[in-house]
């Protein structure tokens, strides 16, 4: 961890504490009798792994395969009966002895069958090299015209990978050729774009209409409460109602924020920048600072640059999100929150690792979903409205990185975000 390039006092302190080795996600788990896979297991785990095209060869390529060795058995078998049916018995004619004319007939017989079998022979030879020769061309042929048949699905495929919600209005597959299921699908695909374009409009209206509709009448009530608790005459009765009632109405307007910044999170992103993530992630500490000041919690962090590309609001907004959870679910006064940066394996690192209560394994991919919280479901709390990491997982989602969290040894978590890189590394990684 330690590195003249990065800046913070965490890079004189020891590591982060997922156990083991420093690792930016945390130990990795452990096979305690790993099972070795069988033949049958690894011959289908191989043809799992064959594209459609190779397959559609093999198949074309094995049908030919198992005619042409019917049809070599069918010759084979032809050639002996018509050489058996053609070959016409000679008698020797005259007064013989009953015993040279079966001598002659045995001879006659044995001649015959010599040339049965050294025709079937030399078919049977010449025909599986003719048919290898033919098989590898059917091979070829094989796979050039699965390729051939595919063509409008890899036109589909492509035209898939090429949509975001800004090209949803005018990006279409509208396959040209004959009107046969493969154009039937394509007309469907199509339709479908259709109808999620219009989806997507209703959606960004929604998110219009309602960042106005439901902001103005909670800042009215703010204004109105404000005014009420100012006035010098106002009773304490009154005064403690106004205090509830705006720590109630800031939370709404919390719960609506988030929302409404999940709802941005998870559309397509509209302002793509180069970003150093070092800056953003020093940003976000430097803000949060007060808040950990008041809450007790000391936040190291050793801070590497890191280049990517994307939303530096948003990427401000995911990382301020896991360090003020990281201090808000913490052991408060006395609890630690370990923050740094860097590149690893070529793409952009956030870490933010915090001591806290014990988290179950099995609780932490449920963390990330709307509205919830460890060991509560949609339950009210003075701590937040469960919208974090899913703010968190829609924002890495749109800048198409990951994110992946693990419990930490003693309780707390390890949050590891992992971004594109937009440039290749010229500093020392932050390993």
């Amino acid at each position: 961890m330690t590195s003249p390039v990065g800046t913070g006092p965490y890079k004189s302190q020891p590591p982060p504490p997922p156990s083991g080795p420093p690792a930016w996600d945390g130990p990795p788990p452990g096979e305690a009798h790993p099972v070795r896979p069988s033949l049958a297991d690894q011959v289908k785990e191989l043809a799992s792994r064959l594209s459609i095209r190779w397959r559609l060869t093999i198949t074309y390529g094995a049908m030919f395969f198992a005619a042409g060795a019917l049809l070599v058995f069918v010759m084979y078998s032809l050639v002996g009966w018509a050489i058996k049916d053609a070959w016409t018995p000679v008698p020797l004619g005259g007064d013989v002895p009953a015993e040279l004319s079966q001598i002659w007939d045995d001879y006659w017989i044995g001649q015959r069958s010599a040339t049965i079998e050294a025709a079937q022979t030399y078919v049977l030879q010449r025909s599986l090299m003719a048919l290898l020769g033919v098989g590898i061309l059917a091979l070829i042929l094989g796979y050039i015209v699965a390729d051939r048949a595919l063509k409008p699905v890899m036109q589909m495929t492509a035209t898939a990978r090429k949509l975001s919600e800004t090209s949803l209005a005018h990006e279409r597959i509208d396959l040209q050729g004959p009107d046969d299921e493969l154009k039937e699908l394509a007309d469907t695909f199509d339709a479908m774009l259709t109808r999620l374009n219009s989806a997507f409009d209703a959606q960004r209206r929604f998110v219009g209409n309602a960042s106005h509709e439901l902001r103005t009448p909670l800042a009215i009530n703010r204004t109105v409460l404000e005014v009420a608790l100012s006035d010098p005459e106002a009773s304490d009765d009154l005064k403690v109602l106004g205090r509830t009632l705006l720590g109630t109405n800031a939370r709404h307007e919390r719960l609506i924020e988030g929302l409404l910044l999940l709802a941005r999170s998870e559309r397509d992103l509209s302002v793509r920048k180069a970003v150093d993530v070092q800056d953003v992630v020093k940003t976000a500490v430097d803000q949060l600072a007060p808040f950990a000041a008041e809450e007790g919690v000391d936040v190291e962090y050793d801070l590497h640059p890191a280049q990517a590309t994307g939303d530096p609001v948003l990427l401000e907004r995911c990382v301020s999100n896991l360090v003020e959870n990281a201090i808000k679910y913490n052991n408060g006064s006395g609890g630690k929150v370990w923050v740094r940066s860097g590149i690893v394996d070529g793409a952009s690192v956030v870490q933010v690792a915090n001591t806290g209560i014990l988290v179950p394994a099995y609780e932490v991919d449920a963390l990330f979903e709307p509205f919830r919280r460890l060991h509560a479901d949609r339950i009210e709390s003075a701590k937040g409205a469960g919208l974090g990491l899913s703010i968190v997982r829609a924002i890495v989602r749109a800048h198409g990185g990951t994110v992946t969290a693990v419990p930490r040894d003693g309780g707390g978590l390890v949050v590891t975000v992992r971004l594109p890189g937009s440039a290749p590394a010229t500093t020392p990684s932050a390993r």
